[in-house]
C-alpha cells in the first residue's frame, strides 16, 4: 500500500480544542486517583496549578478549558456508583468493568457521564471526542471498544437524538414524473 493510500485509510489525528483538551486531562486526573488514591480536591489543584497548559518534565500541555475539566472530573466522582452499572451492562458478557484496564475505565466514566449529564452537547460529538482521547492512550482495538460502549450508552441517555436519522450529507434526490414535452420523456 503506498504512503498516499495509508493516509487516506488510517484516522488523522485532530488538534485538540479547549475542551478535548479538558477531557484528556479528565481521564488523566481520574486515573490519578483511581492509581494513587489521590483525593478528588488535591487533583484538581495539581491539575490547574501545573497541567492544564503548563510546561512540565520538559512537555507542553496544551492549554484546557478548565471549568470543563472540572466539570468532568467532579461529576464522575459525584456520579459513580450509577455510571458504572451502566458501563457494564454495555460491556462484552464476561468482561466486568473492574476487569477493564484503568486508563480505558476512567475514558468509558468520563464518556459515559458526559452523554448522561451534558445535553448540550451532541452525543456524536461526545463519542468522536472519546475515541479520541483513547487514541491517545491505544492503537489497537480499544478507540474501537470505546465506540461501540458510548454509542449503547448514547442510545440508552439520548433516545430521541439518535433514534432520528443522520443528517445527509446531500440533499435526498426526489423522483418528481416527467413533465411533458421536456427531454427525458419517453417520446
Amino acid at each position: 500500500m503506498s504512503d498516499e493510500n495509508q493516509a487516506r485509510t488510517e484516522p488523522a489525528a485532530r488538534p485538540a480544542n479547549k475542551r478535548g483538551a479538558a477531557r484528556l486531562s479528565a481521564v488523566q486526573a481520574l486515573y490519578q486517583m483511581d492509581v494513587g488514591g489521590s483525593s478528588l480536591a488535591d487533583v484538581l489543584a495539581e491539575f490547574e496549578a501545573f497541567r492544564l497548559g503548563a510546561e512540565l518534565d520538559g512537555e507542553q500541555y496544551r492549554e484546557a478549558d478548565p471549568a470543563w475539566f472540572r466539570d468532568l472530573v467532579k461529576g464522575v466522582v459525584a456520579e459513580q456508583r450509577i455510571l458504572d452499572p451502566v458501563i457494564h451492562r454495555s460491556l462484552v458478557a464476561g468482561w466486568p468493568l473492574k476487569r477493564i484496564d484503568t486508563t480505558l475505565r476512567a475514558i468509558l466514566r468520563a464518556g459515559a457521564f458526559e452523554l448522561m449529564r451534558r445535553k448540550d452537547v451532541p452525543g456524536r460529538v461526545v463519542i468522536s471526542e472519546y475515541i479520541d482521547v483513547a487514541r491517545a492512550f491505544y492503537e489497537e482495538d480499544e478507540p474501537r471498544m470505546v465506540n461501540g460502549v458510548l454509542d449503547k450508552l448514547a442510545r440508552e441517555f439520548r433516545e430521541t437524538e439518535f433514534d432520528a436519522p443522520a443528517k445527509p450529507s446531500e440533499p435526498p434526490v426526489v423522483d418528481e414524473p416527467p413533465v411533458p414535452g421536456e427531454p427525458g420523456e419517453g417520446a
